[in-house]
C-alpha cells in the first residue's frame, strides 16, 4: 500500500481525476446556464455532458482510468479492480475538482446568467423517493456500459469505450433532466451545491447514483460475468499490493480497450474470454 501511494504513477492518477472532474463540470454546468441569447435545451445539455466525458475518457483513461464519478470509483472498487487507498484518493479528488470547477464558472460567468449553477433539484412534482429511483437507474445503466465496453476478456468488436460512456452520460440527461436534473455523479451534485451553498436534497444525489453503481457492479461481476480470481488475489488488489506474475497493464501487447485500462492498476489475468 506504502510502495503504491508513494509512486509517481499514482500520484499522476489522482491529478488526473481532479483535473478531468475540473473540466466535466465546468463544460456541463456552463452548457445549462440561463444564457439570454440562447436559452439551453435538453439536447445540448444531454451533448455537452456526453461528449466531455468522451473526451476525457479518450485523454486521460490511460493515466487514470477516467473515472470521474464517485460512483463509478465505487463501483471499480465494489468489483475488486481497484485498491482502498486508490479509490479513497480518487473520491477526494473528484470532489476538489468539481468545486473548482463549478467556482471557475461561477467567477467567470455574467452574473445574471448564473442563476443556480445549474444545481441538481427535483423537479416536476418528483419526491424524493422518485428521484432516487431514478438516479439510481440512470447510473445502472452507466456503470453497466462502462463494465461492459471495458471489459478486456470480450472478443467482439467493441469500437471505442470512450464514444459508449458518452452516449451513455448522454442518454441519462435525455431523460433525468426532466426529474432531477440529472445527476449519476455526486461530485456533479455537489460541486455547484458549496459554491452556491444550496444542499436541499443533497442526499438524493449520493444514495442514487451509489446504490445505481453498487448494483451495476454486482449484476456484471458477480452475475453476468464474474473474474475467475481467487480470494488472496482480490485482496491484494484492494490493498494495492498486487504484483503481476508476467506484465503490467501498460505494457500489455493487446491493443484492445480493457477493464484494466478503467482501474488503471495491474490485475489478475482472466483466460475466460466470450
Amino acid at each position: 500500500m506504502k510502495r503504491e501511494i508513494c509512486s509517481l504513477a499514482f500520484a499522476r492518477a489522482v491529478c488526473a481525476e481532479f483535473v478531468a472532474m475540473l473540466i466535466f463540470v465546468f463544460v456541463g454546468l456552463g452548457s445549462a446556464l440561463d444564457w439570454k441569447s440562447a436559452v439551453p435545451v435538453i439536447l445540448q445539455i444531454s451533448l455537452a455532458f456526453g461528449l466531455a466525458i468522451a473526451t476525457l475518457v479518450q485523454s486521460l483513461g490511460h493515466v487514470s482510468g477516467a473515472h470521474i464519478n464517485p460512483a463509478v470509483t465505487v463501483a471499480f472498487l465494489i468489483s475488486s479492480q481497484i485498491s482502498i487507498l486508490r479509490a479513497f484518493f480518487y473520491i477526494i479528488a473528484q470532489i476538489m475538482g468539481a468545486i473548482a470547477g463549478a467556482g471557475i464558472l461561477y467567477a467567470v460567468a455574467p452574473a445574471e446568467v448564473r442563476g443556480k449553477l445549474a444545481v441538481n433539484s427535483l423537479s416536476n412534482n418528483t419526491s424524493c423517493g422518485q428521484g432516487v429511483i431514478v438516479e439510481m437507474l440512470l447510473t445502472f445503466q452507466l456503470v453497466l456500459c462502462i463494465f461492459a465496453s471495458t471489459d478486456g476478456r470480450r472478443n467482439d468488436s467493441i469500437g471505442a469505450p470512450s464514444i459508449s460512456i458518452g452516449l451513455s452520460v448522454a442518454l441519462g440527461h435525455l431523460l433525468g433532466i426532466y426529474f432531477t436534473g440529472c445527476s449519476m455523479n455526486p461530485a456533479r451534485s455537489l460541486g455547484p451545491s458549496v459554491i452556491t451553498t444550496n444542499f436541499k436534497d443533497q442526499w438524493v444525489f449520493w444514495v442514487g447514483p451509489l446504490l445505481g453503481a453498487l448494483l451495476a457492479s454486482l449484476f456484471y461481476n458477480y452475475l453476468l460475468f464474474p473474474y475467475q480470481w481467487s480470494l488472496k488475489e482480490r485482496l491484494a488488489i484492494l490493498k494495492g499490493t498486487y504484483e503481476p506474475e508476467e506484465e503490467t497493464w501498460e505494457h500489455k501487447s493487446d491493443s484492445k480497450q480493457s477493464v484494466e485500462l478503467y482501474s488503471a492498476q495491474p490485475l489478475p489475468k482472466n483466460s475466460e474470454k466470450f
